[in-house]
Formats: C-alpha cells, sequence, structure tokens
C-alpha cells in the first residue's frame, strides 16, 4: 500500500495582467472579465483532484502569475476561499502577487479576510522613464498607495521588486530607487537584474538596435550598490536577489531553493510532488477544457533520478547565500557534493567563485556575480 506524499507548499498561477510587461517571460495573457470565473472554476477543480491524491498540508501559499489582483474582488475572494479550505494554520505564510493600482481597498480587504498575510508588489523602479522602458503602466507613486492600502487591511509582511540594468538606468537612478523603496519600509526586497529573454519583445528591441542592454560593470556596481544599501538598511541578503528583515525571509521560495516538494496548480504552473517533475500546459483556455472533460492538464512529466534531483539542488541551493549544507545534502543522496562534483568544484573555487568550507559550499561575493554560469557548469 503506497503512501500519499505530503506537500507542505503550494503554488497557484492566475495568469491575467491589464497589460504584458515586454520583459516578462512568464505565462501571462491581457484579463478576460468573461473568461475569468471558468479559469477560477477550473482551478477549484484541479486543486481538489489534487487533494485526493497528496496529503496537502500548506506552511506556504503563493498565489502568482501574471497579477492575480486584476482579478473582480468577488472573484478573487471566491478562489482565496477554496485555497484557504481546511481552516489553516497560525503558522501558514499566505502571499499574493500584486501590481501597484491593482489593490484597492476592497481588494486589499478581500486579501486580508482570506488569510493572506503577505503581498509581493512589483513596483520594479521609482523613475517614470525606467518604468516606461520596463512598460509598466502603474505610476511611481502608486506603489506607496498599494503598501498603504495592504497595511491598512492588516497585511503587515510585504515585499517590493525591483529590476536594475535597465536600458538607460544609471548608478545614482538605481540608487534613488532603493531609497524609494527603503523609505517604505519593507519586510522583503526582491532586486533582479534585468534580462533579455528571448521571444519578448524587449528581446526583439535589443536584436533590432532599439535599445542597448547596461553595460557589465555597471550592473555588477549596481548589484554591489544593492548589497551594501540593503545591508546598512537592516536587510540581510539570503539569496543571489533576495533580502529580509530577520525572520523575514520568503519561506515559500525558500522551499523552491532546497528543492523540496511543492504542489502548483494553474495554466503553465510547475510542481514536484513525490519524485515527479511537472508542468501544466501553457494556454488557459486549453487548461480550462481539460478540467471541464475531467482531463489531467499536466503537458508533460518526469520521474527524477537520484542524479538528476542531486544536480537540481546544488543548482538551486547554490543560490542561498549559506550554500549547501553538505551533511544534508549527503543525507538526502548519500554523496558529499564537494565529491560527486569534485571537478566543478575545483574549477570554480580555484578562480574564487566557490568557497569550500567544512559544513558548507557556497558562491563567494565574485561568484554571485556570475552565479549564472558557475550554475550552469553542475548541470
Amino acid at each position: 500500500m503506497t503512501t500519499s506524499p505530503t506537500v507542505r507548499a503550494l503554488y497557484v498561477h492566475v495568469p491575467y495582467c491589464h497589460t504584458i510587461c515586454g520583459y516578462c517571460d512568464f505565462y501571462s495573457e491581457v484579463l478576460d472579465t468573461r473568461a475569468a470565473p471558468r479559469l477560477v472554476r477550473a482551478l477549484t477543480a484541479e486543486l481538489r483532484a489534487q487533494r485526493s491524491r497528496c496529503r496537502l498540508e500548506p506552511l506556504t501559499i503563493f498565489v502568482g502569475g501574471g497579477t492575480p489582483t486584476t482579478l473582480a474582488p468577488d472573484l478573487l475572494a471566491r478562489l482565496l476561499a477554496v485555497l484557504a479550505e481546511p481552516p489553516l494554520g497560525a503558522e501558514l505564510e499566505f502571499t499574493v502577487e500584486a501590481n501597484p493600482a491593482t489593490v484597492s481597498p476592497q481588494v486589499a480587504d478581500a486579501l486580508a479576510s482570506a488569510g493572506v498575510n503577505r503581498v509581493s508588489i512589483g513596483a520594479q523602479s521609482f523613475d517614470p522613464a525606467e518604468l516606461r522602458v520596463l512598460e509598466r503602466i502603474h505610476r511611481p507613486e502608486q506603489v506607496a498607495q498599494t503598501v498603504r492600502h495592504a497595511r491598512a487591511a492588516g497585511i503587515d509582511n510585504i515585499n517590493l521588486d525591483l529590476i536594475f540594468a535597465v536600458p538607460g538606468q544609471s548608478l545614482d537612478s538605481w540608487r534613488r530607487s532603493l531609497d524609494a523603496a527603503l523609505e517604505l519600509e519593507p519586510d522583503h526586497l526582491s532586486c533582479y537584474g534585468l534580462t533579455f529573454e528571448p521571444g519578448t519583445p524587449l528581446h526583439e528591441q535589443m536584436k533590432g538596435g532599439r535599445i542597448r542592454p547596461a553595460d557589465p560593470e555597471l550592473e555588477a556596481d549596481m548589484y554591489e550598490a544593492t548589497v551594501a544599501t540593503l545591508a546598512a538598511a537592516g536587510l540581510r541578503q539570503y539569496e543571489i536577489s533576495n533580502f529580509a528583515r530577520p525572520g523575514r525571509e520568503c519561506r515559500h521560495n525558500l522551499v523552491y531553493w532546497h528543492n523540496e516538494p511543492y504542489l502548483g496548480i494553474g495554466p503553465s504552473a510547475s510542481g514536484f510532488v513525490g519524485g515527479v517533475r511537472y508542468k501544466n500546459v501553457p494556454d488557459t483556455a486549453e487548461y480550462v477544457r481539460c478540467l471541464d472533460e475531467g482531463r489531467s492538464p499536466r503537458a508533460q512529466q518526469e520521474t527524477l533520478s537520484p542524479e538528476q534531483r542531486a544536480r537540481e539542488s546544488v543548482m538551486l541551493e547554490l543560490r542561498l547565500v549559506e550554500g549547501i549544507d553538505r551533511r544534508r545534502f549527503a543525507q538526502r543522496f548519500g554523496h558529499d557534493p564537494a565529491e560527486l562534483f569534485g571537478d566543478q568544484v575545483r574549477r570554480h573555487a580555484e578562480l574564487g567563485l566557490l568557497e569550500i568550507g567544512p559544513a558548507t559550499l557556497r558562491l563567494t561575493r565574485r561568484g554571485m556575480l556570475v552565479a549564472d554560469s558557475v550554475i550552469t557548469d553542475f548541470l
């Protein structure tokens, strides 16, 4: 008799946005108010089907997208109520992503009433010209307005997303955005270097010569300024791009970075349950049809071998400032990572990009500046 796997983290993908930003390569589409109720019905059906296959006892729930807060307040409340069944524990971290200007007092109250206690706001920049480059439709002052609405509703855990290395951005401009964000006293900041993902409008603009990526040295200076500025403000760096006040680290994302099981529902959502990694169909209409017809919405799935899981874990845990706990890794996979990946570890250690300690394996500060190339080597 097989035992149903226990899953402690739930991700829900709501793909709707008011507009699609030029840099975004997440699966998203412009809000269709007539189709939105059908999507919520399908999300509910998939969640209930998954609950019958695994023991879902979430310690974290993350509703992302897209922009979930583009849903009408009553529809959003209906979805969140389903996610909150059965009654959730007091220790739950319940996050919803939001863009500025999509959180009215009514939306904030709907979030809080459902038990949401963390909001992640896509601020990206406090400079109007940079927001135009990124094709964001909000104004800088609307970030503070969104924070006020969330806090007035009783949601006291606030994350702000920011993007640096925007074409035309200067180091001074980036510092001003950091300062503006800190004035709002967030509990958490996610600061990402802009990437030009193939297939996005921004990538096409770059290929056509209409915009130019930031100089790599300038991007490195911006990253170093981020680390120093946020440390001085009391936000500890715990992952390459993430900074938090003590105890406010994003527990949901830590599930990903520790390569632990999580359930993903919604169009294009990924999940990892019972050693199987899967991805749902990246098409909202097809996703809804699958659920309406009682079919699985999974487009692909793969049972990972122990070696694949070990490689994935190295790739993910190296993103953490604390790095890989060598003993914990050996308990999970039967091998010390410094031995299992000896060639890669020695090569990057000799280059000054990796630090080999008696208990941990982690990127150096220099290594964090080129983390993607280091991590790819382990795959």
